[in-house]
């Protein structure tokens, strides 16, 4: 009986990091996916237009180093691994507005050049 609370332990505990990443306080709406790579000093695309109030499904991967996502302002803020070893997915819902992403883990001489901006519509 102890290993078998244990393993549904380690499952929940498995499930609940593997999840998207949603900032907190946002609710749920229209989703759309954006799949966003990051390499050499640069996000392709570098711009995501969206509607107020939609989902962003945004899913991240590295075609070189290191590098973070980081969508200024909010809570959102994570690490990309190194090519090869994974996509990381993040939930983000904006407002009506334009937000910048930066990458937030330094990555060589071009990092400061690093950004992004999503524009959310009414």
């Amino acid at each position: 009986m102890r290993y078998l609370t244990l393993f549904l332990l380690c499952l929940v505990s498995a499930a609940a990091t593997s999840s998207p990443r949603r900032a907190a306080g946002q609710a749920e709406g229209p989703t759309q996916v954006v799949e966003i790579t990051a390499e050499r000093f640069s996000f392709s695309p570098s711009e995501i237009r969206t509607k107020a109030g939609t989902t962003l499904q945004i899913r991240l991967r590295s075609d070189d180093t290191a590098h973070g996502f980081k969508i200024v302002g909010t809570d959102v803020n994570v690490e990309l691994p190194k090519r090869g070893r994974g996509v990381v997915t993040v939930t983000f819902v904006p407002k009506a507005g334009r937000y910048t992403f930066e990458c937030s883990n330094l990555c060589g001489a071009g990092h400061d050049f690093m950004r992004g901006t999503i524009v959310a519509g009414e």
